[in-house]
């Protein structure tokens, strides 16, 4: 009753809402620290788990200073001891004085709290299959999709995981091989066994690669072996994911201005169309601001020049003097017009595109190789025999059949086009979870002056809606030459209907291979490429995402919507245009330096402080210009954290700040701290806290009787939780993020989160901080941050610490 009375005084908001998010985003941040250092001991080979746990807790008194757990979270010994004083002083405040001072009875309540409630509490809790498990069920509504699926098996880096996942394959194969079918039924049972051999073969190749100590990294291989993907030029100026991998590389080769000229006049033209269309708008209601207008937007138009272009600019863009002259006698004796740079900015371009210190060089670099990652458009070499001739290729097809030594269909060169054919040779009919639908087969020949090389590869008539959406955006001249035949819905049985639609997707594909749509678009080959080519079709925007384009597209938002990039501008155009007057004369200085400042990797919110950042807890990072809005800052850190962030540019990070703020704001508006508030209220209301109490008791003792312990479950089952769990996880995540922060970030930063959780000593440490900040919420007026460092004060990593200070100290205090 004392610890319930207790409970029911505290304001439980701040410790749900920001102390154990910046607990958990700290414990992330030692973690990550942790896998750094080990990576930079030694980059070939892979450090161990034992000292991955040590350097975690060193890393964790760097950033802590006065406090260290190693020593509760490793010696089972200690463990049982800290807890036996922590109840022990908890008995102290809850017990009654006279009940407190019986020796036998405190020992004894001691005891059972300590051996037998916190600590298999705690064990459990902190158990890896156990965490594995409830991930799981936390997503059980998300369906596992085979693409993820095998990204995971190609990522593994652990040999038990593959063997589990290539045992339980065999098994399965034994089982179907056994089975007597006849009919239609064989032909899924063929699939089945395709399938999974398909996957057994992928787990040997990944065994035998990790045995062998050959390289696993995807990049690496891919820059010394792989065929790269070609993305043009235009695509990465509007990609926000390829862009900033663009600027690093324009800021190595010199080539900075001509980027950023390219951007601020992009920026320039979008707002002076807004501006005149304001201003047409608001001299139909009789109201003329024309001169004011004219003013502005020529003060702007003057400011892009002077930066760039005239002889004062430093660094300047090198263009024909002819085009700098025509501009300046523009400028002078003519009203400014959004297409005032066009020309220059095309000029520009076309040395972006051809000059080979740019475009060209910048396809051999690293970072391309990167930005291909970043995309999902790398493939991994390892499957495709590159170096060890064991000829595997990764397959999208639901068969899963194989075919060797595949060529990315993105590295044809032009003269090759007219030797592509593809028809539609078979069509069926599949049933996924419920849902039945038609697919087809497309056959695909391809003739080089070498050789000749036929593939099948599988699509649904929705990828073919997807595809064909997506070329009549990038190419206006085709949607009234190609007709994709309309979607309809069909019965199963239904075979006219499906040769019909055969027919009609044979001739879209067939009029869409003609040399002279390929000649016409020469662009145009990229996509038909990636449609044809035998893997898993990667759909693009969707039609929920199509209306969404400001959301995953933060570049293009960012330039509609100049007043959210350009801070100088406080007031939409709409609201009231006098009031700009004063800055609109700078607003092509100020967005300019707005994309410079992408080059200074300085994360916007950390403050200036005089000891690193990153040796520090993450609310210590809040800065004060953030929105003093909970779930904002919270999904800010946590963003950071996860995907680490702060080793992206300025510019992706205030493009992801902006997203965030506008995702809240659309889904809550100002409502939302409201209802985190009133969320936390209800959770710890005292009907809540009794049915949790009463779930607790069911589950112990169900029906009055004490549950049976549960059985143990072997390793190859715990290894195919955690393939489970991982496939979970990156089925989940969204592809707007993907196109906001890069595939391989966003793969990257989920399996570092679940890699956090496979340490049973790691996890013991986040519940023994999660329970101290619990005790410090409940206990204010007591001093329980003093008593747990008093508690955590034998630990040897605390004390390597301390004498590590003292030996840096003493020189400078010699000299004194």
């Amino acid at each position: 009753m004392n610890l319930s009375n207790k409970s029911k005084e505290i304001d439980w908001q701040p410790y749900f809402t920001t102390r154990i998010v910046d607990d958990f985003g700290t414990h992330l941040r030692v973690f990550r620290k942790a896998q750094q250092k080990i990576t930079e001991k030694d980059d070939q080979v892979k450090g161990s788990a034992e000292d991955l746990v040590d350097t975690f807790f060193e890393v964790e008194v760097e950033m802590e200073k006065n406090v260290c757990r190693d020593l509760v979270c490793t010696s089972p010994k200690d463990e049982e001891g800290f807890l036996r004083d922590l109840c022990e002083v908890l008995l102290y405040l809850l017990l009654p004085p006279g009940d407190f001072q019986n020796k036998i009875m405190r020992y004894f309540v001691r005891e059972i709290l300590a051996r037998g409630v916190l600590l298999p509490l705690i064990n459990q809790l902190s158990d890896p299959d156990y965490i594995n498990q409830y991930i799981i069920w936390m997503i059980r509504d998300s369906n596992c999709n085979y693409e993820a699926f095998m990204n995971i098996i190609k990522l593994s880096d652990n040999i038990g995981e593959l063997e589990a996942v290539r045992d339980k394959a065999a098994e399965e194969l034994q089982y179907l091989r056994s089975l007597d079918t006849a009919g239609d039924d064989i032909n899924t049972i063929k699939n089945q066994i395709n399938s999974l051999l398909f996957v057994k073969k992928v787990c040997d190749s990944r065994i035998q690669r990790l045995q062998s100590g050959k390289e696993i990294n995807t990049v690496k291989l891919a820059a010394n072996f792989g065929k790269l993907c070609t993305v043009p030029l235009d695509s990465i100026l509007v990609d926000n994911v390829a862009l900033q991998f663009f600027m690093d590389y324009m800021q190595q080769t010199g080539g900075q201005a001509h980027l950023f000229f390219w951007m601020t006049v992009e920026g320039y033209r979008v707002t002076a169309q807004q501006q005149l269309e304001v201003l047409l708008s608001r001299q139909k209601d009789g109201k003329h601001q024309t001169n004011q207008t004219k003013g502005l937007l020529r003060a702007a138009a003057v400011g892009i020049y002077e930066q760039y272009l005239s002889e004062k600019a430093s660094p300047r863009v090198t263009v024909d003097d002819y085009l700098v002259a025509k501009l300046a006698d523009t400028l002078n004796h003519e009203d400014p017009t959004p297409e005032i740079f066009d020309d220059i900015q095309r000029k520009v371009y076309e040395l972006m595109l051809r000059d080979e210190r740019f475009y060209p060089s910048f396809r051999q670099n690293a970072l391309y190789v990167r930005m291909l990652a970043e995309l999902d458009m790398l493939k991994d070499p390892s499957f495709r025999g590159s170096d060890d001739g064991d000829g595997e290729s990764f397959n999208g097809s639901p068969t899963g059949s194989i075919n060797l030594s595949l060529d990315d269909l993105s590295n044809v060169s032009s003269d090759d086009l007219v030797q592509l054919h593809a028809y539609i040779s078979d069509t069926g009919v599949c049933n996924d979870h419920g849902k039945t639908y038609a697919l087809y087969a497309i056959t695909v020949h391809r003739r080089n002056l070498n050789s000749e090389e036929m593939w099948k590869t599988y699509r649904r008539y929705s990828d073919f809606h997807d595809f064909h959406m997506r070329i009549t955006e990038q190419f206006e001249n085709l949607s009234s030459i190609l007709k994709l035949p309309g979607k309809k819905t069909f019965n199963n049985m239904d075979r006219d209907f499906l040769e019909k639609r055969k027919k009609d997707l044979n001739a879209y594909l067939q009029l869409l291979l003609t040399p002279e749509m390929m000649k016409a678009s020469p662009a145009l080959a990229h996509y038909v490429y990636d449609f044809l080519e035998n893997k898993a079709y990667s759909k693009g925007k969707g039609d929920f995402a199509r209306k969404m384009d400001t959301f995953v597209n933060p570049l293009r938002n960012s330039m509609r919507n100049v007043s959210n990039a350009v801070k100088s501008l406080p007031d939409s155009l709409a609201e009231g245009m006098t009031k700009m007057s004063d800055n609109m004369g700078k607003m092509s200085e100020r967005l300019g330096q707005d994309i410079k400042q992408s080059f200074f990797k300085v994360p916007p919110l950390i403050p200036k402080a005089d000891s690193d950042p990153e040796h520090c807890r993450v609310s210590a990072q809040l800065d004060d210009t953030v929105d003093d809005n909970i779930p904002l800052r919270v999904m800010l850190l946590l963003m950071d954290e996860v995907f680490d962030l702060k080793e992206r540019n300025q510019w992706l990070r205030r493009n992801i700040k902006n997203l965030l703020q506008q995702l809240i704001r659309a889904t809550y508006g100002d409502t939302i701290n409201r209802k985190i508030v009133d969320h936390v209220d209800w959770m710890t209301s005292p009907e809540q806290v009794a049915d949790l109490v009463k779930r607790f008791r069911d589950a112990f003792w169900p029906n009055g009787i004490l549950a049976e312990t549960v059985p143990c479950r072997d390793k190859a089952i715990r290894m195919r939780t955690r393939v489970a769990g991982k496939t979970k996880l990156l089925s989940i995540m969204p592809d707007e993020l993907k196109h906001i922060i890069g595939a391989e970030t966003t793969r990257k930063g989920i399996l570092r989160v679940f890699e956090m959780f496979q340490h049973n000593q790691l996890n013991r440490r986040m519940v023994y901080v999660f329970l101290e900040g619990f005790l410090e919420t409940l206990f204010p007026q007591y001093k329980f941050r003093e008593l747990f460092n008093k508690l955590h004060s034998r630990s040897k990593q605390m004390q390597k610490y301390k004498q590590k200070l003292q030996t840096t100290q003493a020189p400078s205090l010699q000299k004194r």
